[in-house]
């Protein structure tokens, strides 16, 4: 009988097992191939996560620059700061900070001078980002994988390692896209 009540038992751990792992493998999978079709080699890839952690901890650890909103992309080692802070010596605080990060190589300083934007603005930010990518996805001159985008209060932060022609379609597809305020290029073209 007790043999019985723990056969059924471990089978359901060893499904439930497999399931983890199968998981986990198709989540690699697409980390791989995310990898695999982005412009940077996987060592810049994993450089522009460091940088990333680095710039975010460093500011987080400068009691100055509580009570603002920044945030950190980092594409090929350069850095975009996008949020609010309430004053400029504090977007330069931020910006001086970052160009201090080991491995940083250059600093898109697009902090604005504004209040903290709230959850529905945020909200309609990541619906911005989805429809530009959308259209990314679907045109034949721009190569979506090659293209990081970014959106903060209707502006689009666009980066990525492009031609010029791939850049002027990306940032024509973004402008001509409903609600988008802005679109700044933060491209290097090639």
């Amino acid at each position: 009988m007790k043999y019985r009540l723990s056969l059924p038992l471990l089978s359901f751990v060893a499904i439930l097992g497999l399931s983890g792992c199968a998981a986990a493998l198709v989540g690699a999978t697409a980390i791989g191939i995310s990898s695999a079709t982005d412009s940077r080699t996987v060592g810049t890839q994993v450089d522009d996560q460091a940088i990333e952690i680095k710039v975010i901890t460093s500011l987080k650890s400068e009691d100055r620059l509580s009570g603002t909103r920044i945030q950190v992309v980092s594409f090929n080692r350069s850095v975009l700061l996008i949020g609010q802070v309430s004053q400029s010596s504090l977007a330069g605080l931020a910006a001086s900070i970052t160009r201090a990060v080991e491995g940083v190589q250059g600093v898109h300083n697009e902090l604005r001078i504004a209040p903290v934007i709230g959850m529905k603005t945020i909200s309609n930010d990541s619906w911005l980002t989805s429809k530009i990518k959308a259209k990314f996805v679907t045109d034949e001159t721009v190569d979506a994988n090659k293209i990081k985008v970014v959106t903060e209060n209707g502006e689009v932060f666009l980066m990525g390692l492009v031609d010029r022609n791939m850049a002027g379609a990306a940032i024509d597809i973004a402008r001509n896209t409903n609600g988008v305020k802005r679109v700044i290029d933060a491209f290097e073209t090639r």
